[in-house]
């Protein structure tokens, strides 16, 4: 994995068995569930830049929610899904979709045509009326997973959630490198965030413990592959 480049989106995703369904780690954070149809992506957190500028007058680029949708077009070109899952945190705030651009709105409307698009509600955007289309859900029951924003307490066979933002890091040859990453134990598994300005927290992070109390492999998403690795191998920050 070399540092700082940047990631090949459309080579060697990964094959996972979860709860007994087939999954496919995309290289773009986004998850493949081919018997449904179903691409699932989470903690977009649209207009986070704009969130920040309207609370605070703290400028960032104004350009997360153009490169986050970007980023989904590419994704949706190439799988093509009859379904997509938006996983909690779509928005940054309740009001963010009142401040989306007419250009990203509208591709956020061409995204949807077609396909069906439920926004699961997070904890950023539990709160969003209607009007950027879709239709929303506190989760969503898919075969033998459950899709939601949170992870629930638990053992919670099936379960897909985001939240976290994991990252994982490894350290080798005097280098390090920290990537944003799946996290599974192959009963449950905790999505990256696939938002252009969202941030990630490292999975040797106790918050992970309970939800993998026998272990985890994270699943870093490297250049051109999905690299598997198991938390022993994982450093902290």
């Amino acid at each position: 994995m070399a540092l700082g480049q940047r990631l090949e989106k459309s080579v060697k995703p990964a094959g996972l068995m979860l709860a007994g369904e087939d999954a496919v780690l995309d290289l773009s954070g986004a998850l493949w569930l081919p018997a449904h149809g179903t691409l699932v992506v989470s903690d977009l957190h649209l207009e986070k830049g704009s969130a920040y500028a309207a609370r605070s007058g703290q400028f960032l680029p104004p350009y997360d929610t153009r490169e986050t949708l970007a980023n989904l077009h590419e994704v949706i070109a190439r799988l093509d899904p009859a379904c997509v899952v938006a996983l909690g945190d779509s928005f940054h705030d309740a009001r963010g979709p009142e401040r989306m651009e007419p250009g990203d709105r509208a591709m956020v409307a061409a995204l949807q045509e077609g396909r069906d698009w439920v926004w699961i509600a997070g904890n950023h955007d539990a709160e969003i009326g209607e009007g950027v289309g879709g239709r929303y859900a506190a989760e969503l029951a898919l075969g033998a997973l459950t899709l939601r924003h949170e992870p629930a307490a638990g053992a919670r066979p099936g379960e897909v959630a985001g939240h976290l933002h994991p990252c994982g890091k490894v350290a080798m040859r005097g280098r390090a490198v920290r990537r944003r990453c799946f996290v599974s134990d192959g009963a449950r598994l905790v999505m990256p965030a696939f938002g252009a300005f969202a941030g990630g927290l490292n999975v040797r992070d106790k918050a992970f413990d309970p939800l993998f109390p026998k272990g985890f492999t994270a699943h870093l998403l490297g250049d051109g592959r999905v690299f598997a690795i198991g938390r022993a191998t994982l450093v902290r920050d």
